[in-house]
């Protein structure tokens, strides 16, 4: 059994399902155009996930973007979104604050 997402019309992940890829050419659940097959344990590509965009170019697919000053990084370790600023390297938790577009210590 594989993994396949289904995208709308603007390539918006709408859910994802593990099926028989008879079932997604034989159009059992709508359109075959509107699957695309995900994977789990490649390194290259993110795997689905309800609401992510399908990158036609990329054939990847992308999670939403989380803060607006982060950037897409798109490569052969697949796509993901970048701060501005490092995560810092020490043992405490941190949270993004995106008015400073920096990490702000966790005190809780």
């Amino acid at each position: 059994m594989s993994s396949f997402a289904e995208i709308d019309g603007n390539n918006i992940v709408l859910r994802v399902i593990e099926v028989e890829q008879y079932f997604i050419n034989k159009g059992v659940l709508g359109e075959p155009y509107n699957w695309v097959e995900t994977h789990k344990n490649r390194m290259d590509k993110n795997y689905a996930g309800v609401g992510f965009t399908y990158d036609t170019f990329l054939e990847n697919f992308i999670a939403p973007q989380p803060f607006p000053s982060w950037t897409l990084i798109s490569g052969n370790t697949g796509c993901y979104w970048k701060p501005p600023v490092a995560y810092p390297d020490d043992d405490k938790m941190y949270t993004w604050d995106e008015t400073t577009t920096n990490w702000v210590e966790v005190t809780e």
